[in-house]
């Protein structure tokens, strides 16, 4: 089990292993929040905030929503809008640093073409 949490630790994840790559995207929003995902599935991961201890933010087509703590701010995760979605990204930043310094890094042009950068 791997755990994250946001700065203040009103928002924890437990998830159930750690990443072996995680993405660098360099679209609008992820480079502005500065994250790296890891992707699961939602039942790998276990959200524990009290009742209104996040909030998200939905931009473009709204299908997926960008969650981050309500009293540091943290980005600690995204999930999609569609329930039935089978994946959802969390911020790697927020697990320990020999977690995500064991995981492969990988860049994503999701500015321009949203292919893989040359590694």
């Amino acid at each position: 089990m791997i755990e994250a949490s946001c700065h203040c630790g009103a928002v924890k994840l437990e998830i159930l292993c750690a990443p072996t790559e995680v993405t660098d995207c360099n679209c609008s929003i992820c480079r502005r929040y500065g994250v790296l995902w890891a992707y699961y599935t939602p039942g790998d991961v276990r959200i524990i905030a009290t009742q209104g201890g996040t909030n998200c933010y939905l931009w473009g087509d709204k299908s997926i929503g960008f969650c981050r703590c309500r009293d540091c701010g943290c980005v600690t995760h995204w999930a999609a809008v569609n329930q039935l979605a089978d994946r959802m990204g969390v911020n790697a930043r927020l697990m320990a640093p020999e977690v995500l310094a064991a995981a492969r890094v990988r860049r994503l042009d999701g500015a321009n073409t949203w292919r893989w950068l040359a590694e």
